[in-house]
């Protein structure tokens, strides 16, 4: 089968992306993202292409090369149903905040009105193909409805998860270090994944492209997420035991890293991870463990959601014992809000949950982002509920100028690792700071003997304070 249409059910940071690189390095397919959000497909329609809602370094100028040729975005999810020979699925599957499996367990009910809606539509054969991230066997219950509930046509299920880092998502589509697809070990289920394998094949080396079954698919993208949060975790605890004894997280790191069976890569100690999936994902995998009856198992990964939880209420506890154990309306400037740089993905970022903790202690916080906007950062924190949106508009203010967010604060808090921090000019930081005036580099983003000589109280993560 050579596939000539593709239709995309979700406009989001994985959607979008992906199948703009897809176009533009298809232009034989037409690939149409569809999403019920107008005001999400409207922007990614905007005349000015930087104004389209996912920030990627690069993801604009992609957009370009192929929006209207045979790139398209359209709210009619039906007609795009119809049209197309194979469908991605890359809808949310947020941790359900409801009923069994609360707290743990992936919702799946977007995915499911998405097999309802793909059985409802098609007249003739689909290749349906699970782009979001899912629990193990979710194609299981998706082919179920797809046969059960359609027209008697019939659909083949993959599952293709993505491994798209976000801030180098472009790079990571163009250059990806594996395609891994999975699919049924039948004449019909091999024939789909040939029909996929053949439209990443105009760009990936056939030697990336893995197949497997389905199942081992699903598995390997919660696997690599937890291996990845759990190096994180891990060079985050050993930082606060650095801290305690006199030794530099950074040191270690580097020493450990050139190790070649550890290798380098997420050893960098931080405020701690965030984003839409490492902690969805372990939560996820944590459930079906203890669904299977694999108590150990589930609490060995827990562990790492544990160890971040801790390292981001640590950091703030620090700020305020650090602040003569009071923080009350005094102003504490955010350098960042989303949960890394290069995009404007504020997803579980450790700065909300640092600002929350202050704001309880009555602090001011004064943001500073270049990705992110005052209402996005006023959304996360109503999303917490811990107080009126009123009260958070009163404590979080955001600013559109870094000097403006430091100006007259009692400490700067570092959150985010963008490269512009590290060229501020910080003695004008310094200069129109209450003194003392204290730096908390919950990135390890500048270099502490420089901010201690023009009078910082310096402290990074996994090293002892710089005065």
């Amino acid at each position: 089968m050579k596939i000539t249409k593709i239709c995309c059910i979700g406009a989001g940071y994985v959607g979008g992306p992906t199948m703009a690189v897809i176009a533009q390095k298809c232009p034989d397919i037409k690939v149409t993202v569809v999403d019920l959000n107008e005001k999400r497909i409207a922007a990614w329609n905007d005349a000015n292409v930087e104004n389209i809602p996912v920030y990627e370094p690069g993801l604009a100028d992609v957009v370009a090369s192929a929006r209207g040729r045979n790139l398209f975005f359209s709210t009619e999810v039906d007609k795009a149903i119809d049209e197309a020979q194979l469908i991605f699925i890359s809808v949310n599957t947020p941790t359900k905040t409801y009923g069994s499996g609360k707290g743990m367990a992936a919702d799946l009910k977007y995915i499911e009105l998405c097999a309802r809606q793909i059985a409802r539509v098609s007249k003739d054969d689909k290749i349906v193909v699970e782009k979001s991230t899912l629990p193990v066997r979710t194609a299981e219950a998706v082919k179920s409805i797809l046969d059960n509930t359609g027209n008697g046509v019939q659909f083949q299920i993959l599952s293709n998860p993505e491994f798209l880092a976000e801030g180098t998502a472009v790079q990571d589509l163009l250059a990806p270090d594996r395609v891994l697809i999975g699919g049924d070990n039948t004449p019909e289920g091999q024939k789909a994944i040939q029909a996929l394998a053949d439209v990443y094949g105009q760009w990936v080396p056939k030697e990336r492209i893995l197949t497997t079954n389905v199942w081992s698919s699903e598995l390997s993208k919660l696997t690599a997420n937890a291996f990845l949060a759990q190096r994180v975790s891990s060079i985050n605890a050993l930082s606060e035991l650095c801290e305690k004894t006199g030794a530099d997280v950074n040191e270690v790191a580097k020493a450990i890293g050139m190790d070649s069976r550890i290798g380098p890569k997420f050893l960098k100690a931080s405020v701690g991870f965030g984003g839409s999936c490492f902690q969805k994902d372990i939560l996820n995998m944590v459930y079906i463990a203890k669904s299977f009856g694999l108590n150990e198992v589930a609490d060995y990964w827990e562990q790492v959601i544990i160890m971040n939880d801790h390292q981001k209420r640590r950091f703030a506890r620090n700020i305020v014992q650090t602040l003569y154990n009071t923080v009350a309306d005094k102003k504490i400037a955010f350098l960042g809000w989303a949960f890394k740089k290069d995009t404007n993905d504020t997803r579980e970022s450790a700065a909300i949950y640092v600002a929350d903790d202050l704001i309880n202690e009555q602090a001011n916080i004064a943001i500073y982002d270049p990705k992110v906007s005052s209402q996005q950062v006023l959304s996360d924190l109503d999303y917490l509920d811990s107080r009126t949106h009123e009260a958070n508009e009163k404590r979080a203010v955001s600013y559109d100028d870094p000097y403006k967010a430091c100006h007259n604060a009692h400490a700067v808090a570092i959150l985010t690792e963008w490269d512009e921090f590290t060229q501020l000019d910080w003695q004008r930081i310094y200069d129109n700071m209450q003194k003392p005036a204290f730096v908390f580099d919950g990135r390890n983003l500048l270099d502490g003997k420089r901010m201690a000589e023009i009078g910082f109280k310096y402290q990074s993560i996994g090293s002892g304070p710089r005065c």
